[in-house]
């Protein structure tokens, strides 16, 4: 069987979350061969430090129409510090089994053991990982398509989880 390379994220309009997910055949997701989207009518109000318990519902309805993959690309940090405090890609690589490579736009304070990536700018992504070694998420995320500095497929995901009107 072919290798899934999916990237996911969760947008909240005014009620309840959308969530969706790209998936492709290589890690540098060249080539977007599926796409998925759910929809939640209710979710967990948001909680300081526990944002996990409001994103989780969401990628697990996405998952649920999507499949198995075998690594995951989130918008946002998979662990909070170099002591491994979990972020949202912890949680969901706990819960789904595969490695998970956290993409986030800002930097987190104490995030320090995160990889500052360059890519088409000079402001830096900030790359964190469960499950494969960081220097291997972060030359992954320097290698994703695209030549902006948020690869193509966090931009296509982005716009597929805001695409559904609200109600």
């Amino acid at each position: 069987m072919a290798a899934r390379y999916a990237a996911v994220d969760v947008h909240y309009p005014a009620t309840g979350a959308d969530a969706a997910m790209v998936v492709a055949a290589d890690a540098a997701f060249a080539s977007i061969v599926d796409e998925f989207t759910a929809h939640l009518p209710d979710v967990p109000p948001y909680q300081p430090g526990a944002f996990f318990l409001r994103e989780l519902p969401a990628l697990r309805a996405v998952f649920a129409r999507a499949g198995a993959v075998d690594l995951v690309v989130v918008d946002g940090y998979v662990d909070l510090d170099p002591d491994g405090r979990p972020g949202l890609g912890a949680h969901l690589h706990r819960e789904v089994g595969v490695p998970v490579v956290g993409v986030a736009k800002t930097a987190f304070h104490s995030a320090t053991h995160a990889i500052a990536v360059r890519r088409g700018g000079t402001r830096p992504l900030y790359v964190t990982a469960a499950g494969l070694a960081l220097d291997d998420a972060a030359a992954m995320v320097a290698a994703m398509a695209g030549p902006h500095r948020l690869p193509d497929a966090l931009r296509r995901v982005d716009k597929l989880a805001r695409a559904r009107p609200s109600p």
